[in-house]
């Protein structure tokens, strides 16, 4: 694999998961070479340009698979936009470039983005990463946008009310303190609990969504089902189980920690949905563990199981013994607009995550640093 460019890496894996969904893969391969700039003719016998969170080797690049009830399952990607010479600021500069590029190629609305770009801007960037994006690819469909900017990028203390002032001037700044109410333990906002991503979508449909995520160090099951308490309509059960299965049974989170996000939309007074993340490498020994559990949670939900194995396979064709971190994460996603299962995939571009003793999984690996690491979405 030292022989191939990032692009060339990550290309191969991306044209072989659009045939898992059934998608053309002639707009997804354009989109990830702009994506990736002048990074993507580095080859991979160099160490990554930039030491970028979207993933745990630092591949600036994350895939997934998004199941959805009553529809076909969708690709996305995770990324990071790298600046020349990559940096905290030029990284960021990037970020904007490639967002102002795709939204006059595919008719984007940044509106709302562009309501609350001056509260994220900075000439010195904290944090894990300033802006992130996801690119959602649907059979049939124009492809779909979300940028990820980051609440601490002015210092973490500042986070609360900057997410404040971004709700506010968006319309829905009335469900935030519930959010917080409900979502953060007592005294723990900015220490255990972190607003990690702050998430618009790039359209003005009925189905555009602000979301808000909370990172929750070190905490138990309970805690994320106190905070999706304040989602109408959310079966906290079933949320309670879905962390336990993913998880193993482990009762406290002390990895990699869960994520927990809220789904605002306007006209509504509060949060709609809510999404917990597991990160799933950081309590299993090795992939292969990861994969039954997914595969296990899948069939629970109805979901097609047979096309994760292929998502699995299109990204690596390695033992899935012989490493953990394949699998990333798995999120449950409760309420509007589209509830289901996400499986995240790391392309391992750089490095593949040793396989790790049961007796260590079983007590979870000391997180790498005390801030989140992705969801996603993603994150």
């Amino acid at each position: 694999m030292g022989g191939l460019s990032v692009l060339e890496h990550l290309s191969g894996q991306l044209v072989r998961l659009c045939r898992v969904v059934r998608i053309d893969p002639g707009v997804p391969l354009d989109l990830l070479r702009d994506l990736l700039g002048s990074v993507g003719s580095r080859p991979l016998s160099e160490p990554p340009a930039w030491p970028s969170n979207v993933a745990d080797d630092h591949t600036p690049v994350e895939f997934s698979i998004a199941y959805s009830d009553g529809g076909p399952p969708a690709l996305r990607i995770l990324g990071e936009a790298l600046g020349t010479p990559p940096g905290a600021l030029t990284n960021l500069s990037a970020a904007h470039r490639f967002i102002d590029v795709q939204a006059r190629r595919f008719g984007l609305s940044t509106s709302r983005f562009d309501a609350v770009r001056d509260l994220f801007a900075t000439e010195y960037p904290q944090g894990d990463f300033a802006l992130w994006y996801s690119l959602v690819f649907r059979s049939g469909r124009q492809p779909e946008f979300k940028v990820y900017v980051n609440p601490e990028l002015k210092g973490v203390e500042r986070a609360p009310d900057l997410v404040a002032e971004a709700l506010r001037r968006l319309g829905l700044g009335t469900s935030y303190r519930t959010m917080l109410d409900h979502g953060v333990r007592p005294g723990e906002l900015g220490r255990g609990d972190r607003l990690t991503f702050f998430a618009l979508d790039l359209h003005d449909g009925p189905q555009a969504r602000v979301k808000l995520y909370l990172t929750h160090n070190s905490a138990e099951v309970g805690d994320v089902v106190r905070a999706a308490g304040v989602v109408d309509g959310v079966d906290t059960t079933e949320l309670a189980e879905f962390c336990a299965a993913a998880g193993g049974g482990v009762g406290t989170f002390a990895g990699r920690p869960l994520v927990g996000s809220y789904t605002l939309m306007e006209g509504a007074g509060r949060p709609v949905g809510y999404s917990v993340y597991v990160p799933i490498r950081s309590y299993v020994s090795d992939d292969e563990e990861a994969r039954d559990r997914v595969v296990a949670l899948l069939a629970r939900y109805g979901f097609d199981s047979a096309a994760c194995d292929r998502a699995i396979a299109a990204v690596t064709q390695r033992s899935l013994r012989a490493g953990v971190g394949l699998i990333a994460h798995v999120s449950l996603r409760l309420g509007p607009p589209r509830p289901g299962v996400t499986v995240y995939l790391s392309a391992e571009a750089y490095r593949v995550g040793p396989p790790r003793s049961p007796q260590i999984s079983a007590r979870s690996n000391p997180p790498e640093r005390p801030a989140a690491r992705t969801a996603a979405a993603h994150l």
